[in-house]
């Protein structure tokens, strides 16, 4: 075929094919990824077919009409050639008569061939760039009632606006992708909001940071000290101090700091002090970032931080459940349940059972070992004994509320919690009803239905996710937070459950005696002694449940590769080992260590469906990590499922190749252009298994990791392990991770608001530390030693006379 000389969609030449469409063989609704077959009219590359398939992210492309596709000829190993198009225009006519055809077609109802004639008398052959630019202009077209101006406006726009939209934004040097997700955000205004203010994107597109922004607002015009540049810089740097340092504030004199850096960092242009302060106050004034005496939050965090407090205090000023039963009762009570379970409860767990099951909101903290999971168990057991209950669920009709509820951050967790209790457990995302998008179903006005909530891996949940939490509980609920304070913080900004210690205004029991290890676990000994700064001289001595294997950075492949191998002999599978680590690059990260153990758990016989994203290859029976939340599906970031099924696209109506992978039997299906949601988890990183345990945990520790070497990420590595630990690497490598605590404080308000928004007198018996007054042993001594023997005498117990 010719090639066409007349094409200046761009300065230079582009590969494309000129084409009728015939059918429209998949169209994806939600991420506009469209397959299609045209009749090829005309192109500029060696392709004789009379028919093409064109691939690529369409908004709407209408039957029987052409269009011009611009990208290259690709070759898919199952349906051979295709055309990839990464944008694509119709074919507009270029002469007065094809105009006039054009608007007088079927296409725009109402208008005949004489209105036809009129307009492009009044506007010339280029009529229809010339409205689409400026609608007003159909006000001076003869004979053109406004109704069917609006009306030809409108069709002109469905069926050439998207199409001009995604045309200028590829132009811009956006991929198809990404001008999707900017067009889905700004429908019709797209190009006026760009031209307007480039900066915007940084606010409301995931994805698109500052510096490109930055460059688009240069070409635009808009640099050096624009008020819309400098704002978009300082929304910029607070948010990536918050939602990469963990911060819930920062200080204003670092924030002018880091902007002013940030402004002048293409060397084009200074910047002053005071142009930037001004700014900031325009963004307070705004509401776009709170401004409270030194110090800049963004509104999400300033309210979450708030909001928390005002519901804490709303759950501690309830008193009914200090005076609900005796301690009598009580102790009497957890007697008979000693009996039922044949368990001897510790001085420290009852006082933990009773301090829960006797206040509004309790803490309870403790290292690996030290019974929090027997402390759960018991509450609910004490909870469903003293208010006459049941704790199954099935035991209820549908009106009757069941009174427990137990969650926890991530899916692991829940069902950890779910298998140790015997009761339902969800993660937080789903009791609260969050679908992605508008919000949670339950909130503060539509608060969720219980008598008592407990919350595991408090230390993993941020500040915004634990007022969501917060706001939807019922006045009248009794509230246990259960974590670690000695792990890793939450990934979101906060540190929500050492912030509520360190205030000591919430009653709070703290278990520190071991029990596990006398079960003879070396690796919870270790943790313990890891979490207050120390490591055993024999740290690198053979132990009956773990071990510590000398090698450098170079060598820890092979190490782990030796281990898992010995392992899997041993018949252990990918599920029971789990690989942790703390950075993706390098010798010894996680990328390496993830593509060694597929090949060894999961190799490909030449037998096995795979499918090829990126630099990855994704094969049915692999192990993998989701990377983002999909509520829709109940599935959430940090989850691991395993890869059931793979479907190319001739085995399915969808026309797509496509992966199910099953999360403890919930399957969710991704196409390929989804599969950036998963990753292998084969071997995954510290703070993505936070809240798991795994029977088999391999750690490699060495120098090269020093950035990310701290006492806390080690202590929750090795507390991930329940049965064996495999260290390996440098010991000096763990001697300093442990020596460095986390010096990355993080910055937040919310213990001072604790101090000063709530007050120990709100019917709360706590003392100076927050703890509950009387311990366990002190409370035993103030009670009545005749509980439960109302009817029997001093001589039921004298031998017979």
């Amino acid at each position: 075929m010719e090639k066409q000389s007349s094409l200046h969609l761009f300065e230079e030449q582009k590969k494309y094919i000129k084409g009728r469409h015939l059918v429209t063989i998949f169209h994806n609704e939600q991420n506009l990824y469209t397959v299609l077959r045209i009749r090829v009219e005309e192109t500029n590359l060696a392709y004789a077919e009379k028919e093409a398939v064109i691939t690529g992210y369409f908004p709407v492309v209408h039957e029987q009409e052409t269009y011009f596709f611009y990208g290259d000829l690709t070759e898919h190993p199952k349906f051979g050639t295709q055309f990839q198009a990464s944008h694509y225009k119709k074919d507009i006519p270029q002469t007065k008569q094809g105009v006039i055809n054009y608007l007088s077609s079927e296409l725009f109802q109402g208008i005949g061939k004489k209105t036809a004639e009129n307009i492009v008398s009044a506007l010339g052959e280029n009529a229809i760039s010339r409205i689409l630019n400026e609608p007003s202009l159909l006000d001076g077209v003869p004979k053109l009632s406004p109704d069917k101006a609006k009306s030809l406006y409108d069709k002109l726009r469905d069926h050439q606006g998207l199409e001009q939209i995604m045309i200028a934004l590829n132009q811009y040097g956006f991929g198809p992708q990404l001008s999707i997700r900017i067009y889905q955000m700004y429908k019709e205004n797209t190009l006026e909001i760009i031209q307007r203010n480039p900066y915007k994107l940084v606010e409301d597109i995931e994805g698109i940071g500052f510096g490109r922004a930055d460059e688009l607002g240069h070409q635009l015009g808009i640099s050096g000290n624009h008020p819309d540049r400098i704002k978009a810089g300082c929304l910029y740097t607070l948010e990536t101090e918050c939602m990469q340092e963990g911060h819930v504030y920062v200080e204003a004199k670092e924030l002018l700091e880091k902007v002013k850096t940030l402004l002048e960092e293409n060397k084009r242009d200074m910047i002053e002090y005071t142009d930037i302060s001004n700014e900031l106050i325009k963004l307070g004034e705004e509401g776009k970032l709170i401004i409270e005496e030194t110090r800049v939050y963004l509104p999400s965090l300033y309210f979450s931080e708030k909001g928390f407090v005002t519901n804490i205090k709303r759950i501690l000023t309830q008193t009914e459940y200090n005076e609900q039963f005796p301690e009598s009762e009580f102790l009497l009570a957890l007697g008979k349940l000693e009996e039922r379970l044949n368990v001897q409860y510790a001085p420290s767990q009852k006082e933990a059972i009773q301090t829960a099951l006797m206040s509004p909101m309790m803490i309870l903290t403790g290292g690996p070992g030290t019974g929090k999971t027997t402390v759960i168990k018991g509450i609910v057991e004490l909870y469903s004994e003293l208010h006459g209950c049941s704790l199954n669920p099935k035991d209820y009709k549908k009106d009757e509320l069941y009174p427990f509820l137990l969650a926890a951050p991530t899916g692991r967790a829940a069902k950890r919690m779910s298998e140790s209790t015997g009761l339902p457990a969800v993660t937080i995302h789903r009791l609260l009803g969050w679908n992605g998008t508008d919000g949670f179903t339950y909130d503060d006005n539509n608060h969720l239905e219980g008598k008592i909530i407990i919350i595991d891996e408090t230390s993993m949940i941020d500040i915004w996710l634990v007022h969501q939490l917060f706001k939807a509980l019922p006045n009248q609920i009794q509230v246990i937070l259960v974590g670690d304070e000695d792990q890793l913080p939450s990934v979101g900004p906060g540190q929500v459950l050492k912030d509520l210690l360190r205030s000591e205004r919430i009653p709070t029991v703290r278990l520190t005696d071991i029990y596990r290890q006398a079960e003879g676990s070396s690796i919870i000994e270790l943790a313990h002694k890891i979490k207050v700064g120390k490591i055993p001289e024999t740290v690198s001595a053979q132990q009956v449940d773990r071990s510590f294997i000398k090698c450098s950075a170079v060598q820890i492949p092979e190490v782990v590769k030796k281990v898992a191998l010995n392992a899997k002999k041993k018949g252990y599978s990918s599920k029971d080992i789990q690989v942790l680590a703390p950075m993706y690059r390098g010798p010894a990260g996680i990328d390496r260590l993830n593509a060694l153990l597929q090949e060894i758990f999961n190799p490909n016989d030449g037998t096995r469906k795979e499918i090829k994203f990126g630099e990855m290859k994704y094969r049915i029976g692999d192990k993998v990590l989701q990377l983002v939340n999909k509520p829709e599906n109940h599935v959430f970031n940090g989850d691991i499922g395993e890869i059931v099924s793979i479907f190319y696209a001739k085995e399915n109506t969808e026309k797509q190749d496509m992966v199910i992978v099953s999360y403890d039997g919930v399957e969710v299906t991704y196409t390929k252009q989804d599969l950036n949601q998963i990753t292998h988890a084969f071997c995954c990183s510290v703070h993505k298994a936070q809240g798991s345990e795994f029977p088999i945990v391999i750690f490699p520790i060495v120098k090269s990791y020093y950035r990310m070497l701290r006492r806390n990420l080690i202590y929750t590595a090795i507390t991930r392990s329940k049965q064996f630990l495999i260290l390996c690497g440098e010991e000096e490598a763990l001697r300093i991770g442990v020596e460095r605590i986390n010096d990355q404080v993080r910055k937040t308000t919310l213990y001072e608001r604790l101090q000063d928004g709530i007050l120990e007198d709100q019917g709360v018996a706590v003392d100076e530390k927050g703890i509950y007054q009387l311990s366990y042993e002190e409370r035993m001594m103030n009670t009545d030693p005749l509980i439960g023997m109302e009817n029997v005498s001093p001589y039921d117990f004298m031998e017979d006379r």
